[in-house]
């Protein structure tokens, strides 16, 4: 029974020791045997994807520089229309309203015109009074004259009369009542034209201030006014654009063109206008100088059929600017860091071009030299170009 129990103890302990190293075994076995059948990986070098571009070739063009600005529009002539006369307002014409257009001279205002009627009549009896003083002493100063006359022959004796003596100083003086009645019935007669009041020009009402009834004083505003003949436009010019353009600096110099566009009830409209002079100041804050284009007739008041200019619009406007000669005109993302293209060589690597770029505008870039004519170069922006990156052509 001993010699048994040692037995079963033997085959235990030999269990422990030997199941792991089997187990072990079969693990290396079927490793070596996995990698033996395993089949040998081949490996090979992927170039990069070309990067789809789109390209332009360049060509010199005659290039007149364009320079843009924007502006609102608004009347070249502003008036405060005043009564120069005090009453009551009498009588308005129809048009007197805000917004209310008006031909030169027509009626605007009546002021109650019966107290410089009544003026007017009084400055017409004392002028008559004094045209009879008037006539009556040069009657009696030529009287004066004929008996200093008749004295000196009736005595035969010589001299002359004194001033007095002729009456001069009593003629210089209804003289000068005579001027002044003449000067009041003038006065009279204008204060009494002023009784109605005529618009200064062809024009739009702003704004109405007074109405029938009621009472004004001399310089009391009875409205604002604007002439539509012509429309000005004030157009800021920055002095790095000022090399582009010639401006008129005086008066006589040539006329700029100048296109205004802007947009009224979703579409497009188009006014044609030209700058005819300057602030003749550069702006101390932005650094800028104000160059006026007008337009004219731009409430289409001649009947052209044309959109009407209101004062107000905001407009965009493209300015005419100097004659360039012949550049490359490229589109301005086509070029990085100020100064560089990227050329796409036939091979369809790309290479950087240093050019000389005289002038930027917010779509292109025009340059004079770094080009030449055939080039073709790459239009779209690449993230961190490389000289001799592949890429390929977009349409191809």
């Amino acid at each position: 029974m001993g010699g048994s129990l040692r037995l079963k103890r033997f085959l235990r302990l030999s269990l422990r020791i030997l199941l792991p190293i089997v187990i072990l075994g079969i693990g290396i076995l079927g490793f070596l045997l996995l990698r033996a059948i395993k089949p040998e990986l081949q490996t090979t070098t992927e170039e990069a994807p070309a990067y789809l571009v789109a390209v332009q070739t360049a060509q010199k063009q005659q290039v007149r520089y364009e320079l843009t600005s924007q502006g609102t529009v608004r009347p070249k002539t502003s008036t405060s229309i005043v009564s120069e006369v005090a009453g009551r307002v009498s009588e308005i014409s129809t048009k007197f309203v805000s917004g209310g257009f008006f031909k030169t001279d027509e009626t605007l205002v009546r002021i109650d015109p019966r107290n410089y009627e009544t003026s007017l009549k009084r400055a017409e009896l004392a002028l008559a009074r004094a045209r009879v003083r008037v006539d009556t002493e040069r009657a009696l100063s030529g009287y004066a004259k004929e008996d200093w006359e008749q004295f000196i022959a009736d005595n035969n004796s010589s001299g002359n009369p004194t001033e007095l003596t002729l009456r001069r100083p009593q003629l210089a003086e209804v003289l000068a009542e005579y001027s002044v009645a003449e000067a009041e019935m003038k006065q009279a007669e204008d204060d009494l034209a002023r009784t109605t009041v005529n618009a200064p020009y062809r024009g739009l009402i702003l704004e109405k201030k007074v109405d029938v009834g009621q009472y004004v004083g001399i310089g009391t505003p009875l409205a604002s006014a604007v002439a539509i003949d012509i429309a000005e436009v004030r157009l800021p010019i920055s002095l790095n654009d000022l090399e582009f353009l010639t401006l008129p600096e005086r008066p006589g110099s040539s006329h700029v063109a100048v296109q205004l566009h802007a947009t009224l009830g979703g579409s497009v409209s188009y006014w044609d206008a030209m700058i005819v002079r300057t602030e003749g100041v550069i702006d101390t804050q932005s650094r800028v100088i104000h160059a006026v284009a007008e337009v004219l007739d731009p409430y289409d008041f001649e009947g052209r059929g044309r959109e009407l200019l209101r004062f107000g619009t905001f407009v965009r406007a493209t300015i005419q600017g100097n004659d360039a000669g012949e550049l490359f005109v490229v589109p301005r993302h086509a070029v990085y860091q100020g100064s560089q293209v990227w050329i796409v060589n036939s091979d369809n690597t790309i290479a950087p071009r240093t050019v000389t770029v005289v002038r930027f505008d917010d779509d292109y870039a025009y340059i004079s030299e770094g080009l030449d004519s055939g080039d073709v170069y790459c239009v779209t922006p690449i993230d961190r170009p490389l000289p001799g990156m592949k890429v390929k052509i977009s349409g191809k």
